[in-house]
């Protein structure tokens, strides 16, 4: 058993350094050319954050593989051997919570600091930002903390009368206990005066881990019930879009003209905006316009890619069309699949934790077959269904950014993604890779159960003195069930049709 365990680590070690070789990959490949050779800094906070949310959503595997290590031992102690995962899940979320509210934002405002200032200005400034708000967010946590960081658990005190040893067991539906009568057991007839609230104080780093998973909650439910949905059904609907036919040499011409009129007055608004915050003159119309920039530039270059694909150029444009082809199957294959897994999603919510009793394990039972199976089959379906859900929020993300300007918007692109925009969807993948783990905790809980993500996620975060009503009512569960369907006929009405051609973009006045 012991040597079970050390391979367990041994996974674990290797794990980890794969993760962080795959994400470093990733940095080189995203990066924009301006970045190259600088902003060394920010880069080692996007690889370090990165990393985080890949292992933090591996972590709830890897406790359940944990739990099993020590299931079949022949020896006392064997448990004293596993990972200490409490302490594990609290150090990563803790890091998780550091990176998201101090360092990122302290990255992100020296990078994004005016270049004409020195460095030690430019670090200045931002550090005088991440103070001010650790000062705010330490009084807000500690009287927080000092007011409601307890928890109420209900208990009910049991007690029942001896009875003589009997010869011979004999239970059953209308008996269940040893005293003859149906449901004569002490739980059954206790009264309701026997119930009472024990309540305990909880430790600082849950409490903050509690919190952070708040704040993830409200930005889970929004991005990731929209995420669902449209995650797969976008991949569909843009095979249903695709371009069917190489277009005519004149079309292209046209087409290319009217993008190139667009592009020359994004810029020269761009500039505009630019010489207003030279100026001084940076207010809420200001940011407002930077947005509506932002987005045009974001739908110009879709346009233009889009233009790209129905008219190949060069020696190879016929071995272009051909990949262009193949990547709209891909599309439309990869979103099939992705809507079979988003409907299994949907259904265990309702299934398992909207309905009380659960109507059927589901999909915890599935994972508990596959294991049967072969020891890790089970586990990596289990980690397949949580990275999947993390998809579907930064999908979700996406599309809120895109259609309703909500969030500035961020797009990542191969070789093209400045490290601003890295910062910024790192720090959106790991405050929603808290509440990920939370959401499959509970709804995987069955699957999960004696982990120690589920000691943290379960009973301590949803009896927790104030915010344990948005888990006893499944607030969020609803909310993410309501905003999945809104989009799903959202795109039934309107994710067939082609995209129009857009007009003059306005700008606030």
């Amino acid at each position: 058993m012991g040597d079970f365990n050390l391979a367990l680590v041994l996974v674990a070690i290797i794990v980890c350094v794969l993760v962080f070789i795959f994400n470093v990959y990733l940095l080189v490949n995203y990066q924009h050319p301006d970045d190259a050779n600088q902003a060394y800094f920010p880069k080692f906070v996007v690889v370090l954050g990165l990393s985080v949310a890949a292992i933090s959503i591996l972590m709830l595997p890897a406790d359940v593989a944990n739990r099993q290590a020590c299931r079949h031992a022949i020896y006392n102690g064997a448990c004293n051997l596993t990972l200490p995962m409490k302490e594990l899940w609290l150090a990563i979320y803790i890091l998780d919570a550091i990176l998201v509210f101090f360092v990122i934002p302290f990255a992100m405002f020296y990078y994004e600091g005016d270049l004409d200032k020195t460095v030690w200005k430019r670090m200045k400034s931002a550090l005088v930002w991440v103070i001010v708000t650790a000062i705010i967010c330490a009084l807000v946590l500690g009287i927080l903390y000092g007011v409601v960081g307890k928890v109420d658990f209900t208990v009910r005190h049991l007690s029942s009368s001896t009875t003589s040893f009997p010869s011979s067991w004999s239970f059953s539906e209308s008996q269940q206990c040893i005293d003859s009568g149906a449901r004569q057991c002490s739980a059954y007839i206790a009264p309701a005066s026997s119930e009472t609230t024990w309540t305990m104080r909880t430790t600082f780093p849950e409490y903050i881990v509690a919190l952070a998973t708040i704040v993830g909650s409200v930005l889970f439910t929004i991005f990731g019930g929209v995420g669902i949905a449209c995650l797969p059904l976008g991949l569909i609907f843009s095979f249903i879009r695709r371009p069917k036919a190489v277009i005519t040499r004149s079309q292209y011409i046209k087409e290319a003209t009217e993008l190139g009129k667009k592009a020359r007055e994004l810029k020269k608004t761009a500039d505009a905006l630019h010489q207003e915050e030279r100026s001084g003159s940076k207010g809420r119309k200001w940011r407002k316009n930077v947005k509506t920039v932002e987005k045009e530039v974001l739908l110009l270059e879709e346009d233009v890619k889009a233009l790209e694909e129905m008219y190949p150029q060069g020696e190879q444009a016929e071995t272009a069309w051909a990949m262009t082809v193949l990547s709209y199957l891909g599309k439309l294959v990869f979103g099939v699949l992705g809507l079979i897994v988003s409907v299994a999603w949907i259904a265990h919510i309702v299934i398992y934790l909207l309905i009380d009793p659960p109507l059927s394990p589901f999909l915890n039972e599935i994972f508990i077959k596959l294991d049967d199976v072969w020891g890790l089959l089970g586990t990596a379906a289990f980690a397949f269904f949580c990275f999947y859900l993390l998809l579907a929020v930064i999908a979700g993300a996406m599309m809120v950014g895109l259609k309703l300007v909500f969030i500035t918007i961020h797009p990542m692109k191969w070789g093209a993604t400045l490290m601003n925009s890295f910062l910024f969807n790192v720090g959106l993948i790991l405050l929603c890779s808290i509440s990920v783990i939370q959401f499959c905790a509970t709804a995987f809980g069955y699957y999960a159960q004696a982990t120690a993500a589920q000691e943290i996620f379960g009973h301590t975060l949803q009896s927790l003195r104030g915010i344990k009503y948005l888990y006893k009512y499944n607030v969020f569960q609803i909310g993410f069930i309501i905003l999945a369907g809104l989009t799903f006929v959202y795109y039934a009405a309107f994710g067939w049709r082609r995209k129009k051609t857009r007009g003059r973009f306005q700008l606030s006045t």
